[in-house]
């Protein structure tokens, strides 16, 4: 590894699941990027002078900077903080959410349209997915498949906070 090139892998384990990220931030000189409190940071990927392919890049996003109050998605009702990370990251084929719903909010039924993934890091909920109800909380993750239905409803006093991610093609 030459002296400007930082290579971070970061492991986190969540109740049982297990997301590896690994970042590759390319550094020139004694310039280092640190991220501003209120702004997301963004390194586009750059070319080696070698090679043809690219070095890597990073995007990093806070909850505070993407976080906005939005009513429960899919006419679900009530409140929800929704926090839509890598919205505006060109090129990018999945949505990477986390969904606060304040209590008595929800997710409105809906048919699914493609694989979706839901992981529940704090609260409870009740969970309806082709007619059927189940109690979901803390390290559930519920697959849900294209051509099925569901909903999501908040129960208790706590905020059910959800990761949602799911495929689509890449914005231009």
């Amino acid at each position: 590894m030459s002296p400007d090139t930082l290579r971070i892998s970061v492991r986190y384990t969540w109740r049982g699941a297990l997301i590896l990220v690994a970042v590759t931030a390319v550094l020139g000189g004694t310039r280092v990027a640190t991220p501003a409190a209120s702004k997301s940071l963004r390194e586009p990927a750059q070319q080696a002078t070698s090679a043809a392919k690219p070095l890597g890049g990073y995007v990093l996003e806070r909850d505070a900077e993407v976080a906005r109050e939005e009513p429960g998605t899919h006419k679900g009702g009530g409140q929800t903080i929704g926090y839509s990370f890598f919205k505006d990251t060109p090129n990018l084929g999945m949505v990477f959410r986390k969904r606060a719903l304040k209590p008595g909010s929800g997710i409105g039924y809906h048919e699914q349209k493609e694989d979706e993934i839901y992981y529940v890091l704090s609260g409870r909920g009740l969970m309806t997915i082709d007619g059927k109800e189940m109690e979901v909380g803390p390290g559930t993750a519920v697959l849900t498949r294209p051509g099925s239905s569901h909903g999501l409803k908040q129960v208790g006093t706590e905020d059910l906070v959800i990761m949602i991610n799911y495929l689509q093609p890449p914005a231009r």
